[in-house]
């Protein structure tokens, strides 16, 4: 069975409800917090666990207690194996404020994803062998995340990049991922288009198929097959955070089940339904029975 290995970041949540999002200069009173382990690396490798896929986790963190307690969280995860890597940094910390309309914005602290070398990237990547499948973030800096690609093709290995967050040019990446996820954002950072025109540059730029996420609007994808569009699945929006992890996670564990690219993204979009219909983004990750329920 072929496998995936994410390597990306892992970390601390802190979720705080606010009245709506802040302006600039704004101060706001939240209602309440609530913690839990997070991170655009570490909630993609859980969905695609619970998924069903034999997932490989590798991912910086510092010396500290918050690395303990993701530690902790991950022994309960259906993981083929974890790789937590310490760095001489914190670790990785998000703060997402959540809107009651369920909009969010995150604020994240990234010290121990950045602080991981190409060089280390290199050997997180040992286990990877033909036909397993990378999948990474933008949280690792642009060097860390370049050699980790560089050596998975070299493998026999193809790649799945999420560009979020976006924090520096991914164009060069592009040609060598067999698979690009963004949001509308994120491919109007990288193309200057939006929706489907953005989605058909992607693949134009060398994505073997760029999807291009866009909330309610489902989502718009362009490959060897032209461009095709997914309506979202109907939910009711309480919170959206963690939606494109949960996305992510299935559309990678459903390709390695050898599921076509239209039927992969359907799926994803029917477990990203159950995450946004409910609060939080590592407490509204789909557990293993939902998914099986929601996949059959």
């Amino acid at each position: 069975m072929s496998r995936l290995l994410v390597l990306g970041n892992a970390g601390i949540d802190l979720v705080c409800p606010v009245p709506h999002l802040p302006g600039a200069g704004e101060t706001l009173v939240a209602d309440g917090q609530s913690r839990a382990p997070g991170g655009k690396g570490l909630n993609q490798a859980v969905v695609a666990a619970r998924a069903g896929a034999a997932v490989l986790f590798a991912a910086p963190v510092g010396r500290d207690a918050a690395a303990a307690e993701v530690s902790a969280a991950l022994r309960a995860e259906p993981l083929a194996s974890v790789s937590l890597l310490p760095q001489d940094a914190a670790t990785d910390l998000s703060l997402l404020m959540v809107a009651p309309d369920g909009e969010n914005c995150i604020l994240t602290l990234g010290a121990a994803a950045d602080a991981l070398s190409p060089a280390a990237a290199l050997l997180a990547l040992e286990p990877l062998q033909q036909g397993d499948m990378l999948l990474l973030q933008g949280n690792l800096s642009a060097p860390a995340t370049l050699a980790a690609v560089q050596a998975a093709r070299g493998r026999g290995a193809s790649v799945m990049l999420n560009t979020a967050p976006m924090r520096w040019d991914m164009r060069p990446l592009l040609p060598l991922c067999a698979v690009v996820v963004a949001n509308d954002g994120e491919a109007a950072a990288i193309t200057e288009l939006h929706d489907g025109a953005a989605a058909a540059a992607l693949h134009a730029m060398g994505a073997g198929c760029a999807v291009v996420t866009l909330g309610a609007g489902g989502c718009a994808m362009a490959g060897p097959g032209g461009l095709r569009r997914h309506p979202a699945q109907p939910a009711r929006a309480v919170d959206t955070a963690g939606a494109g992890d949960t996305f992510c996670g299935v559309l990678a564990a459903w390709l390695l089940r050898g599921h076509a690219m239209d039927d992969a993204v359907a799926a994803a979009q029917r477990a990203a339904a159950v995450t946004v219909s409910r609060p939080g983004a590592f407490a509204s990750l789909p557990t293993a029975a939902e998914l099986k329920a929601i996949l059959a």
